[in-house]
């Protein structure tokens, strides 16, 4: 839903890619510096449990996701490495940003494993850390269906969820839980995003079926 943003957003960042252009940083630099940072960032909040300035951080970040796109625009053009470095380093990206919940909850959820001394504590940390963990399954699921689906001639870039809108959902329950100081928000938002994730890569295996069908391919 949030990717309708993306091209407003290039004008806007536009001024920054000039100025990174002009000293000489590469489309495939800032991918890789980008990269980095989200996952640092994103780790470094997981352990020690600072959700405010982490997701502030990580959404920053991830506003300039573009970035890359628009320093490759002015300089060498767009290449098929470049596109494929993104794609690879947004998946780890993906990937820590999910762990970095997981992290939170083991150590910072207050979560006892002792015999007998199960409390509500427990039940929101497990529920969370599964909801993260199947999340990061749908969101690996989601990418690959739009990988498989291209190399076969079709296109699967629908779905209510994409990669922005996961990041915005995972970044506002983290934000919330530190403001109040509960991990019960972010173990809601893991809900909701593990069901966004499932109902979205039906979504796209349904219109590649819909365009193999369309073709007789099936």
């Amino acid at each position: 839903m949030l990717e309708k943003l993306r091209p407003p957003f290039k004008r806007l960042i536009a001024p920054i890619a000039k100025l990174l252009v002009s000293l000489g940083f590469t489309a495939n630099m800032v991918t890789v510096i980008g990269a980095i940072g989200m996952i640092a960032v994103a780790i470094a909040t997981g352990i020690t449990g600072w959700l405010v300035a982490g997701s502030i951080l990580m959404a920053i970040l991830a506003a300039f996701d573009s970035l890359d796109g628009s320093v490759a625009a002015l300089s060498t053009g767009e290449t098929k490495f470049g596109a494929f470095l993104d794609s690879t380093l947004d998946r780890i990206a993906d990937w820590a940003v999910l762990f970095s919940i997981v992290l939170y909850f083991l150590l910072h959820g207050h979560m006892s494993i002792a015999a007998g001394a199960i409390d509500s504590n427990d039940v929101i940390g497990w529920i969370g850390i599964g909801a993260a963990m199947y999340a990061m399954m749908t969101s690996f699921v989601t990418s690959y269906v739009r990988a498989r689906a291209e190399s076969l001639g079709y296109e699967a870039k629908n779905g209510i969820a994409t990669r922005s809108d996961r990041l915005v959902i995972i970044l506002v329950g983290m934000l919330f839980s530190g403001i109040f100081d509960n991990s019960r928000w972010v173990m809601v938002f893991m809900v909701i995003l593990a069901v966004l994730g499932t109902i979205t890569v039906f979504q796209r295996i349904f219109e590649v079926h819909r365009q193999m069908k369309t073709d007789g391919n099936i």
